[in-house]
Protein backbone atom coordinates (compact mmCIF):
# COMPACT_ATOMS: atom_id res chain seq x y z
CA UNK A 1 0.00 0.00 0.00
CA UNK A 2 1.34 3.40 -0.96
CA UNK A 3 -0.07 6.62 0.42
CA UNK A 4 1.58 9.99 -0.22
CA UNK A 5 0.80 13.51 0.86
CA UNK A 6 2.31 16.31 -1.21
CA UNK A 7 3.15 19.19 1.13
CA UNK A 8 4.54 22.65 0.46
CA UNK A 9 8.19 23.21 1.34
CA UNK A 10 10.80 25.95 1.15
CA UNK A 11 14.25 25.75 -0.39
CA UNK A 12 15.09 23.38 2.46
CA UNK A 13 12.80 20.39 1.95
CA UNK A 14 12.60 19.94 5.71
CA UNK A 15 10.89 23.33 5.91
CA UNK A 16 7.25 22.19 5.54
CA UNK A 17 5.27 25.27 6.49
CA UNK A 18 1.82 25.36 4.84
CA UNK A 19 -1.13 25.59 7.27
CA UNK A 20 -3.34 23.61 4.93
CA UNK A 21 -0.78 20.84 4.55
CA UNK A 22 -0.40 20.62 8.31
CA UNK A 23 -4.16 20.12 8.62
CA UNK A 24 -3.90 17.13 6.27
CA UNK A 25 -0.82 15.77 8.06
CA UNK A 26 -2.61 15.83 11.40
CA UNK A 27 -5.77 14.33 9.91
CA UNK A 28 -3.82 11.38 8.51
CA UNK A 29 -1.99 10.93 11.81
CA UNK A 30 -5.28 11.14 13.71
CA UNK A 31 -6.60 8.27 11.57
CA UNK A 32 -3.45 6.28 12.31
CA UNK A 33 -2.64 5.89 8.62
CA UNK A 34 0.89 5.39 7.32
CA UNK A 35 1.92 7.88 4.66
CA UNK A 36 4.93 9.46 3.03
CA UNK A 37 5.07 13.23 3.09
CA UNK A 38 6.48 14.46 -0.22
CA UNK A 39 8.13 17.92 0.02
CA UNK A 40 6.84 20.02 -2.88
CA UNK A 41 7.88 23.51 -3.97
CA UNK A 42 5.39 25.78 -5.71
CA UNK A 43 7.06 25.01 -9.04
CA UNK A 44 6.54 21.25 -8.61
CA UNK A 45 2.81 21.35 -7.90
CA UNK A 46 1.86 21.25 -11.58
CA UNK A 47 3.57 17.86 -11.97
CA UNK A 48 1.38 16.14 -9.35
CA UNK A 49 -0.98 13.76 -11.10
CA UNK A 50 -0.45 15.43 -14.45
CA UNK A 51 -1.74 18.79 -13.23
CA UNK A 52 -4.45 17.45 -10.93
CA UNK A 53 -4.40 20.51 -8.65
CA UNK A 54 -3.01 24.03 -8.60
CA UNK A 55 -2.46 23.84 -4.85
CA UNK A 56 -1.29 21.46 -2.14
CA UNK A 57 -1.98 19.45 -0.08
CA UNK A 58 -2.73 16.64 -2.48
CA UNK A 59 -3.29 13.16 -1.09
CA UNK A 60 -2.50 10.18 -3.30
CA UNK A 61 -4.18 7.22 -1.61
CA UNK A 62 -3.16 4.27 -3.78
CA UNK A 63 -3.96 6.20 -6.94
CA UNK A 64 -6.99 8.08 -5.60
CA UNK A 65 -6.10 11.78 -5.70
CA UNK A 66 -7.75 14.26 -3.35
CA UNK A 67 -6.89 17.95 -2.93
CA UNK A 68 -7.90 20.61 -0.39
CA UNK A 69 -7.33 19.89 3.29
CA UNK A 70 -11.02 19.83 4.23
CA UNK A 71 -11.88 17.54 1.32
CA UNK A 72 -9.01 15.28 2.36
CA UNK A 73 -10.44 15.08 5.89
CA UNK A 74 -13.92 14.28 4.53
CA UNK A 75 -12.44 11.62 2.25
CA UNK A 76 -10.50 10.01 5.11
CA UNK A 77 -13.61 9.97 7.28
CA UNK A 78 -15.59 8.16 4.59
CA UNK A 79 -12.81 5.85 3.37
CA UNK A 80 -11.64 4.78 6.85
CA UNK A 81 -14.75 4.74 9.08
CA UNK A 82 -13.18 2.15 11.39
CA UNK A 83 -10.38 4.57 12.35
CA UNK A 84 -10.73 7.37 14.94
CA UNK A 85 -13.24 9.94 13.74
CA UNK A 86 -12.17 13.40 12.64
CA UNK A 87 -15.66 14.86 13.10
CA UNK A 88 -17.80 12.56 15.28
CA UNK A 89 -20.84 13.20 13.14
CA UNK A 90 -22.48 15.97 11.15
CA UNK A 91 -22.23 18.39 14.06
CA UNK A 92 -18.46 18.04 14.01
CA UNK A 93 -18.39 18.81 10.30
CA UNK A 94 -20.48 21.94 10.84
CA UNK A 95 -18.25 22.96 13.76
CA UNK A 96 -15.18 22.51 11.55
CA UNK A 97 -16.63 24.73 8.83
CA UNK A 98 -17.23 27.48 11.38
CA UNK A 99 -13.69 27.10 12.76
CA UNK A 100 -12.36 27.14 9.19
CA UNK A 101 -14.05 30.50 8.66
CA UNK A 102 -12.65 31.90 11.91
CA UNK A 103 -9.16 30.69 11.09
CA UNK A 104 -9.03 31.85 7.49
CA UNK A 105 -10.82 35.19 7.99
CA UNK A 106 -9.26 36.25 11.31
CA UNK A 107 -6.05 34.34 11.97
CA UNK A 108 -4.65 33.85 8.47
CA UNK A 109 -4.67 37.56 7.45
CA UNK A 110 -2.79 38.41 10.64
CA UNK A 111 -0.23 35.66 10.04
CA UNK A 112 0.24 36.85 6.47
CA UNK A 113 1.10 40.38 7.58
CA UNK A 114 3.42 39.14 10.33
CA UNK A 115 5.20 36.40 8.38
CA UNK A 116 4.93 37.35 4.71
CA UNK A 117 8.57 38.40 4.29
CA UNK A 118 9.77 35.46 6.37
CA UNK A 119 7.88 33.07 4.11
CA UNK A 120 9.36 34.73 1.03
CA UNK A 121 12.86 34.39 2.48
CA UNK A 122 12.68 30.61 2.96
CA UNK A 123 11.61 29.82 -0.61
CA UNK A 124 13.96 28.77 -3.39
CA UNK A 125 14.79 31.39 -6.02
CA UNK A 126 12.23 30.23 -8.56
CA UNK A 127 9.46 30.14 -5.98
CA UNK A 128 10.42 33.57 -4.65
CA UNK A 129 9.64 35.15 -8.01
CA UNK A 130 6.30 33.34 -8.26
CA UNK A 131 5.39 34.14 -4.64
CA UNK A 132 6.17 37.84 -5.02
CA UNK A 133 4.26 38.24 -8.27
CA UNK A 134 1.19 36.28 -7.20
CA UNK A 135 0.93 37.83 -3.74
CA UNK A 136 1.51 41.37 -4.93
CA UNK A 137 -1.25 40.91 -7.52
CA UNK A 138 -3.56 39.63 -4.79
CA UNK A 139 -2.61 42.33 -2.25
CA UNK A 140 -2.37 45.21 -4.70
CA UNK A 141 0.93 46.41 -3.26
CA UNK A 142 4.58 45.32 -2.81
CA UNK A 143 5.26 42.70 -0.15
CA UNK A 144 7.36 45.15 1.84
CA UNK A 145 4.56 47.72 1.90
CA UNK A 146 2.00 45.15 3.02
CA UNK A 147 4.34 43.89 5.76
CA UNK A 148 5.13 47.40 7.03
CA UNK A 149 2.53 47.01 9.77
CA UNK A 150 3.86 43.69 11.04
CA UNK A 151 4.92 45.05 14.45
CA UNK A 152 1.46 46.44 15.11
CA UNK A 153 -0.05 43.16 13.93
CA UNK A 154 2.18 41.25 16.34
CA UNK A 155 0.92 43.38 19.22
CA UNK A 156 -2.70 42.84 18.18
CA UNK A 157 -2.37 39.14 17.43
CA UNK A 158 -3.10 37.71 20.88
CA UNK A 159 -6.49 39.45 21.00
CA UNK A 160 -7.59 37.65 17.84
CA UNK A 161 -7.38 34.37 19.76
CA UNK A 162 -9.80 35.38 22.52
CA UNK A 163 -12.56 33.02 21.27
CA UNK A 164 -10.10 30.17 21.76
CA UNK A 165 -9.35 31.25 25.33
CA UNK A 166 -13.05 31.37 26.11
CA UNK A 167 -13.52 27.83 24.78
CA UNK A 168 -10.48 26.52 26.67
CA UNK A 169 -12.09 27.50 29.99
CA UNK A 170 -14.46 24.57 29.49
CA UNK A 171 -12.53 21.88 27.61
CA UNK A 172 -8.96 20.98 26.60
CA UNK A 173 -9.61 20.83 22.83
CA UNK A 174 -12.04 22.37 20.37
CA UNK A 175 -13.28 18.82 19.89
CA UNK A 176 -13.94 18.42 23.62
CA UNK A 177 -11.90 15.95 25.65
CA UNK A 178 -9.80 15.09 22.59
CA UNK A 179 -8.88 16.72 19.28
CA UNK A 180 -10.97 16.69 16.13
CA UNK A 181 -10.33 18.17 12.70
CA UNK A 182 -11.51 21.54 14.05
CA UNK A 183 -8.43 21.57 16.30
CA UNK A 184 -6.14 20.82 13.39
CA UNK A 185 -7.52 23.80 11.48
CA UNK A 186 -6.38 26.32 14.10
CA UNK A 187 -3.27 24.27 14.83
CA UNK A 188 -2.30 24.54 11.14
CA UNK A 189 -2.57 28.32 11.23
CA UNK A 190 -0.41 28.66 14.36
CA UNK A 191 2.06 26.04 13.13
CA UNK A 192 2.46 28.14 9.96
CA UNK A 193 3.34 31.14 12.12
CA UNK A 194 5.58 29.08 14.43
CA UNK A 195 7.65 27.76 11.54
CA UNK A 196 7.82 30.97 9.50
CA UNK A 197 8.25 33.67 12.15
CA UNK A 198 7.87 32.20 15.63
CA UNK A 199 5.22 32.57 18.34
CA UNK A 200 7.03 34.94 20.68
CA UNK A 201 3.97 37.21 20.76
CA UNK A 202 2.13 34.61 22.87
CA UNK A 203 3.18 34.02 26.48
CA UNK A 204 4.06 30.43 27.44
CA UNK A 205 1.22 30.34 29.97
CA UNK A 206 -1.35 31.72 27.52
CA UNK A 207 -4.14 29.10 27.39
CA UNK A 208 -3.86 29.06 23.60
CA UNK A 209 -0.14 28.28 23.82
CA UNK A 210 -0.84 25.52 26.36
CA UNK A 211 -3.40 24.05 23.92
CA UNK A 212 -0.95 24.46 21.03
CA UNK A 213 1.78 22.63 22.95
CA UNK A 214 -0.68 19.81 23.56
CA UNK A 215 -1.33 19.67 19.82
CA UNK A 216 2.40 19.61 19.06
CA UNK A 217 2.66 16.53 21.29
CA UNK A 218 -0.14 14.65 19.51
CA UNK A 219 0.54 11.65 17.30
CA UNK A 220 4.08 10.99 18.53
CA UNK A 221 4.87 14.73 18.45
CA UNK A 222 4.36 14.97 14.71
CA UNK A 223 4.09 18.77 14.94
CA UNK A 224 7.56 19.02 16.43
CA UNK A 225 9.25 17.38 13.44
CA UNK A 226 9.73 20.85 11.92
CA UNK A 227 11.61 23.36 14.07
CA UNK A 228 10.29 26.80 14.97
CA UNK A 229 11.71 29.99 13.49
Amino acid sequence: MTRALYSLCGADERHLFSPHCWKAVMALAHKGLDFEEVPTTYSRIAAIGGGFSKTVPVLDDNGRLVSDSFDIALYLEEAYPDRPSLFKGEGGKALSRMIEGYSQMIIHPAVMRIALLDIHSILDEGDKAYFRTSREERLGKPLEEFAAGRDAEREAFAAKLEPMRHMLKFQPFIGGDGPLFADYIVFGALQWLRIAAGLAMLAPDDPVMVWFERCLDLHESRGRTVTAA
